[in-house]
């Protein structure tokens, strides 16, 4: 639940407002029919438009065949159809299914109108308001082809969109714009193609990337062909060459990427811990595999004391480990190899557990300073309504001023303090759950492999 502002941000920056609002409803609801999430948004944009302005079903409707087409939704399975012949008891629960070809199959639906406000201005006459009656009407003719068809949110797609922006802002932040435009490109056009746990994107070649670049994009085919040989002879092996019909064929490795996503995060969390020096260490450690103590004083060029210090500091908060390799069956301290190493995934698994401590106590925070200005929040609560009310019935400015001057100056600068507190806690939440979903998408994907 906390991912879900990204999810519901991601669908506005891809499919604007219409798309924002059709994911929040399905984020909100679970599960609803094509037919319903239509009307629902459409009326819910047309309260928000000008007067004399609505949103129609079909524009709605056609954003919502976009998300589909896309995998950002899918149907939801569904309990099939059993003949009363199976004389056995029943599951105690259903097994829900639903074929491969459907899940992301849009029924033919003839959604007719527009947004609420519209219908209702048109008669003000009518005893009943307008919105409800044309509503009613669609309604008797809509459900024969859309009813029992329900629809969700595609989280794993949505997952999938992520780790793609974490992948070309690697490559960004290493290379150059240029060279994370054509990732990009490559990932936008398999990301339907590859499954979401798979190692490797479909291989593409230089031809179909060259194609597929953004209109506009003047970047020369020769041009091309050399970032595409760059990318693949970049040690951190973010694109792969998997052949070379068709000018060379090229594939992302998602893998690999993963991987060197949560090296760097682990780097990161290192140098801020205990400093550049432990940094230098870890990745020393990281590069060279195994290392005994003296070797990691002679290469990393630390004083042996200090060297001691930070390799016991870090293998007791377990971001390194220690091997022993005996010489002799007695395990003799004196004749056994100790080894310094770096195993990714258990630090990985790590620093997971503490990011879930971490949010645990940064909710747990933000609960108890909201309880705490219980009181004080009612208050500013009372006031804004009051002061919307008497706005809305062309109330004087010194009226207004009065109603506003029930919140004191002491409690007007605590509701400032709370509100900033508050939002750092939410912006803190964000930042950690971003590690989180980084470190999850490579432990997934080590498992898998």
């Amino acid at each position: 639940m906390l991912r879900y502002p990204r999810y519901i941000y991601t669908a506005k920056t891809l499919y604007s407002d219409t798309g924002e609002l059709i994911v929040e409803e399905l984020l909100l609801n679970g599960k609803m029919t094509m037919s319903a999430v239509v009307k629902k948004v459409a009326d819910r944009l047309t309260e928000t438009m000008e007067d004399g302005k609505t949103m129609d079903y079909a524009e709605v409707s056609n954003t919502f065949m976009r998300l589909a087409d896309t995998h950002f939704v899918q149907r939801c399975p569904m309990v099939p159809a059993t003949e009363n012949s199976d004389p056995g008891p029943p599951p105690p629960a259903p097994t829900l299914v639903i074929n491969e070809k459907d899940m992301y199959l849009v029924p033919k639906l003839s959604l007719i109108g527009k947004g609420k406000r519209r219908r209702s201005s048109e008669d003000d006459a009518a005893g009943e308001p307008k919105a409800k009656r044309p509503k009613h009407t669609t309604d008797n003719k809509e459900p024969i082809p859309d009813d029992g068809i329900y629809w969700q949110a595609n989280l794993d797609r949505f997952h999938q969109h992520f780790r793609d922006q974490a992948i070309v802002s690697a490559v960004a932040n290493r290379m150059d714009q240029t060279s994370s435009e054509i990732v990009r490109t490559m990932l936008r056009v398999s990301e339907v193609t590859t499954p979401s746990g798979a190692p490797f994107t479909q291989p593409l070649s230089s031809h179909e990337i060259f194609r597929s670049l953004p209109v506009g994009y003047n970047i020369a085919k020769q041009v091309l062909d050399q970032y595409l040989t760059l990318l693949a002879d970049d040690p951190l092996e973010f694109v792969g060459k998997s052949g070379d019909s068709g000018g060379g064929m090229y594939v992302i490795n998602l893998h690999k990427a993963l991987g060197s996503l949560a090296t760097a995060t682990l780097e990161s969390v290192v140098q801020e811990r205990f400093g550049s020096r432990c940094a230098r260490i870890f990745r020393l450690v990281l590069q060279k595999k195994h290392l005994e103590q003296k070797q990691v004083e002679d290469f990393a060029m630390i004083p042996a004391k200090e060297a001691k210090d930070m390799l016991y500091k870090m293998l007791s908060e377990n971001f390194i480990s220690l091997q022993e390799i005996p010489k002799t069956p007695d395990h003799a301290p004196s004749r056994t190899f100790y080894l310094y190493t770096v195993s990714i995934l258990s630090a990985a698994r790590m620093l997971l557990h503490r990011c879930y401590k971490s949010i645990a106590n940064l909710i747990e925070r933000r609960q108890f300073e909201t309880k705490e200005n219980k009181r004080l929040l009612e208050k500013s609560q009372r006031v804004e309504a009051i002061i919307a009310s008497m706005q809305a019935t062309g109330a004087e400015e010194a009226q207004l001023q009065e109603i506003e001057e029930m919140i004191t100056a002491p409690e007007r600068q605590q509701l400032e303090t709370l509100k900033r507190n508050v939002n750092k806690l939410d912006a803190s939440e964000i930042q950690v759950d971003e590690t989180i979903f980084l470190l999850e998408s490579y432990i997934e994907s080590t498992m898998k492999r």
